[in-house]
């Protein structure tokens, strides 16, 4: 069974910038949709961002847009979520889920139970 392993998360200053990354263990990250979920506490979980890289088609929520980008690493097969301007709204817990790739399209990449592969989530605090 793959399982996603996510890391970089940490405690920072509001304004401040981290990078996640999602390392797809038996999943290639290339060839299916690999997406970022967010749950903060007290909140549901919610998509973040999502990138098939295999065509190089990305999407993030507005709240992200402009301040997250995604990148992929082929050879290292991972997913990096870097993060800048991070605001206290911005802590949760982060997860990657993978899809199959015809699941990244607009809209229909926010849906949850499309993704058959998660991580543990790693935690991302900020302060204001």
């Amino acid at each position: 069974q793959a399982e996603l392993m996510e890391s970089g998360g940490g405690s920072v200053q509001a304004g401040d910038s981290l990078r996640l990354s999602c390392d797809g263990n038996g999943v290639t990250t290339r060839s299916n949709c690999m997406a970022w979920f967010r749950q903060a506490p007290g909140k549901e979980r919610e998509g973040v961002a999502a990138i098939y890289a295999g065509i190089g088609r990305t999407y993030y929520v507005d709240s992200v847009q402009g301040r997250f980008s995604l990148s992929h690493d082929n050879a290292k097969n991972t997913v990096d979520l870097q993060m800048t301007s991070l605001k206290p709204e911005d802590t949760a817990i982060y997860y990657c889920a993978a899809a199959p790739p015809e699941r990244c399209i607009d809209k229909a990449w926010l849906r949850e139970f499309l993704y058959k592969y998660w991580g543990q989530g790693t935690q991302v605090t900020v302060s204001s």
